[in-house]
């Protein structure tokens, strides 16, 4: 077979990602703060953008400028018809100033006479270096002339007012410097400092800190014994039982029973009081006490410092009734950034640039500029379409609650609204919609179907957690409901679910198994009768 060379011409079809649509699609998926911190980017990066509130009225700052100018000459004419006898300008104040600058004050007695003092009362002999160390001790009367101020012409930052937040790790550091002489027993402290986490526990094994910094294992202990006595109480503890442990030698509580009752949480958490007590050797009354005390501790004591903020869901969706018995959706309008394009400042621009990269680089500026504007607009319309077409899909839910919430897919979506899935789910993800039921994630709508057991319509996944934790919540502490009680109730309901499925979704909803329920209820009963026949017992006393 020879080889040849020869053209050929082919047609075909391919998507081509481009920059502008790259930047549409990381857009959408953009949460409301992500979205603002890419906006400002892009103010700062291209000339051509601004804020559409940032666009003054014209004539305003010459209105400000000229107010402030009749409000200091109306004032003028005010002080120049005053008793004082001095002119409101500055012209008109310098000529008294020079003429009283030049007028003969007469011999030292005329003067003291005229003042009614003494000149050693009115000018002091005191050195210049004095004068300048009395001035310069002197309490500042402006904001500017503190540390730290801005001229008064720009704006000052109140953050730097604000107290920067204590740490954990800054607290203990604190301590350790007073608690250690030694630069050794330091470095070692200061190394395990840093091991502990938010909480305030340290790892399990410390075998490694001791390797890694080159001392013995007595040694890291040592350390470490000081370091447990650090305020606050319970930390640099390796486990909760070493944590409430160091809680109750600060109390002065920890006598071989609650010795015994910390080192067996295991059965305190499975709530068998009878086995405590026979380990403990106390009787019924005294470990309740016990455990009231232990449950008076903190087990996460590190927790009050430095703990990280919570910040504020902002919804981008707001669901409201209509008056006609539907649902009124629209955007929230403060999640969304208000941007032009400056056409006037791009028409000036382009008649004074002379030179081809300056045109190119202000041609790309105002192509990415408008780009950006109609990605902004297009994705409100996006979330908006997607947003009216959930709450279209689950309008039992915000009519009747969550038991009627109804299974729910991208899929579904996206044909109804005519867009690809990949977009509804980019749509959807870190957005946020308030109802009159609360604000969820558009996430929280799109729920998975389980088959009904007559054969009608399916339940949503959400629906059947709903229903599951109302059935838990009902039962009696005597008839407490095991999981396949639970699938033969739910069943009952026409709901087709396994008990495996049942498990699944009553530990995601962290509510324990039956029977740790069943001794949780037994034990609150068995608290309340105990109270109740203290009081009785009290109040038949004779007096």
């Amino acid at each position: 077979m020879a080889l040849t060379q020869r053209l050929e011409f082919r047609q075909s079809q391919s998507l081509v990602m481009t920059p502008q649509l790259m930047q549409a699609i990381k857009l959408l998926q953009l949460s409301n703060l992500d979205l603002t911190t890419f906006v400002e980017e892009e103010l700062e990066r291209n000339p051509l953008l601004e804020r559409a509130n940032d666009e003054a009225p014209a004539g305003e700052a010459p209105a400000e400028a000229g107010q402030y100018s009749d409000g200091e000459e109306s004032g003028g004419q005010g002080d120049s018809q005053g008793d004082d006898g001095f002119g409101g300008s500055g012209e008109a104040f310098e000529p008294g100033q020079e003429e009283w600058m030049s007028k003969d004050l007469g011999t030292r007695a005329e003067i003291e006479q005229t003042l009614d003092t003494g000149l050693d009362n009115v000018f002091s002999e005191e050195p210049a270096e004095a004068a300048a160390r009395n001035a310069q001790d002197a309490a500042p009367t402006t904001y500017t002339e503190w540390g730290g101020g801005a001229s008064g012409d720009e704006d000052y930052n109140l953050e730097a007012f604000v107290a920067a937040e204590t740490t954990l790790g800054d607290h203990l550091a604190e301590q350790l410097s007073v608690a250690f002489t030694a630069p050794a027993q330091r470095m070692i402290g200061q190394y395990l400092i840093d091991l502990v986490d938010e909480a305030g526990y340290l790892p399990g094994d410390l075998g490694q800190a001791a390797e890694r910094l080159g001392a013995t294992q007595a040694d890291v202990e040592g350390v470490l014994a000081v370091l447990q006595k650090f305020d606050p109480p319970g930390v640099c503890a390796r486990n909760l039982s070493e944590c409430l442990a160091i809680q109750l030698r600060e109390l002065d509580r920890y006598d071989p029973a609650m010795q015994a009752l910390v080192e067996h949480l295991d059965l305190l958490a499975k709530r068998d009081i009878v086995a405590l007590r026979k380990i403990c050797g106390v009787d019924d009354e005294d470990i309740a006490d016990m455990i009231g005390e232990i449950r008076r501790l903190n087990p996460k004591p590190g927790m009050k410092f430095g703990s990280a903020r919570l910040q504020t869901m902002v919804p981008d969706v707001y669901v409201r009734p209509g008056p006609d018995g539907g649902w009124h959706v629209e955007l929230n309008s403060d999640t969304l950034p208000r941007v032009l394009v400056n056409q006037t400042y791009y028409s000036e621009l382009s008649k004074k640039i002379g030179k081809d990269g300056d045109k190119s680089y202000f041609t790309d500026a105002l192509q990415n500029a408008t780009w950006l504007v109609r990605a902004l607009d297009q994705r409100a319309r996006t979330i908006l379409k997607v947003a009216t077409e959930i709450v279209r899909q689950q309008d039992g839910f915000f009519t009747h609650g969550v038991a009627h919430l109804r299974p729910l897919n991208l899929k579904a979506v996206a044909d109804a609204i005519q867009m690809h899935e990949s977009t509804v789910s980019r749509v959807t993800a870190n957005k946020y919609m308030a109802t009159n039921r609360g604000t969820f994630e558009l996430k929280y709508f799109f729920t998975a179907s389980i088959a009904s057991a007559d054969g009608g319509e399916a339940h949503s996944a959400e629906a059947v957690r709903h229903h599951i934790k109302q059935l838990i919540d009902s039962e009696e502490p005597a008839a407490i409901l095991s999981d396949d009680t639970i699938v033969e109730r739910l069943r009952a309901s026409g709901i087709d679910i396994a008990r495996r499925t049942v498990a699944k979704y009553r530990e995601a909803m962290r509510i324990p198994s039956s029977v740790q329920r069943r001794r949780d209820k037994q034990s609150a009963l068995g608290n309340v009768l105990s109270t109740a026949l203290s009081d009785r017992s009290r109040n038949t006393e004779p007096a």
